[in-house]
């Protein structure tokens, strides 16, 4: 099933709810033309400018979050890379012997 059947198909979320979700997630992942297309179908649902930024901005508080806990997991990383002799390569492969990282 495609986004827009997904996002259209009738849900126990108003129209409301379901624009302010997908603006919300489309600011957490920085997305431009998904915010392009969506604060219009938002308006047109019927959520004010007030609650269009306050979906924006909650959104942006995920995005901090997660960049928040990838730097902590980055930090553990290089600090186990350094302690590691053996390296992992880049692959879209993996197997018992070398671990890919894709």
């Amino acid at each position: 099933m495609s986004f827009v059947e997904t996002t259209n198909k009738e849900t126990a979320l108003t129209e409301k709810a379901r624009r302010s979700i997908a603006i919300g997630a489309a600011a957490a992942v920085n997305c431009r033309p998904c915010l392009e297309f969506h604060v219009p179908l938002g308006s047109k649902a019927g959520l004010s400018q007030n609650e269009i930024r306050q979906a924006i901005e909650i959104g942006f508080g995920v995005n901090r979050g997660a960049q928040a806990k990838t730097r902590g997991y980055i930090d553990a990383v290089i600090s186990d890379s350094e302690s590691q002799s053996e390296s992992v390569e880049c692959s879209d492969e993996e197997s018992a012997e070398q671990p890919g990282c894709c």
